[in-house]
């Protein structure tokens, strides 16, 4: 993936939004020997994304979002990631296990639109911020690789919760 591919930081978690879609609507149409591999990877990229999101992204949009905004950003991560380890933990012949990946699509599909709002959304609020967003693509796309090559060697840990585990 050479940084050429990807203009700047949103550019990136954009086109991680577009491979994701892509790989729900693949689901919807698979067989069943299929669904299993597809909703591995569907599960291992949103933990990606989630943690180059939640390690990178997010804490340098702290002070730029509003608070309640920012809060939420974690608690729809947290959300997706008990259906994520959910699913990792399934197979497709488990009872509910498509009904599973679809709200996890639909989950996914509103904290998306949260992030990609024209002119509200986090996105735009990054856009307009000061943070060099071209550097931050360097770093994103620098973790994302590690947790690839992770991903590939043996497998990434099960989702950790943020914002669902304080008390």
């Amino acid at each position: 993936m050479p940084t050429e591919e990807f203009t700047d930081a949103i550019a990136l978690l954009k086109a991680d939004h577009r491979a994701v879609e892509a790989l729900f609507a693949k689901f919807e149409k698979a067989g069943d020997g299929d669904k299993q591999k597809i909703a591995t990877k569907i599960c291992n990229e949103l933990k990606i994304h989630a943690m180059i999101e939640e390690e990178i992204f997010y804490p340098a949009m702290e002070g730029t979002l509003d608070q309640d905004k920012y809060d939420e950003m974690f608690v729809e991560h947290d959300s997706a990631k008990v259906i994520i380890n959910d699913i990792m933990a399934g197979a497709p012949d488990d009872e509910f296990y498509d009904a599973k990946v679809k709200v996890l699509s639909e989950e996914i599909e509103h904290h998306v639109g949260e992030e990609e709002k024209n002119s509200t959304g986090v996105f735009a609020v990054a856009r307009q911020s000061d943070v060099d967003l071209v550097a931050m693509r360097d770093q994103l796309l620098a973790r994302k690789q590690e947790l690839q090559m992770q991903a590939e060697n043996g497998g990434l840990p099960e989702a950790e919760l943020t914002a669902l585990q304080s008390n």
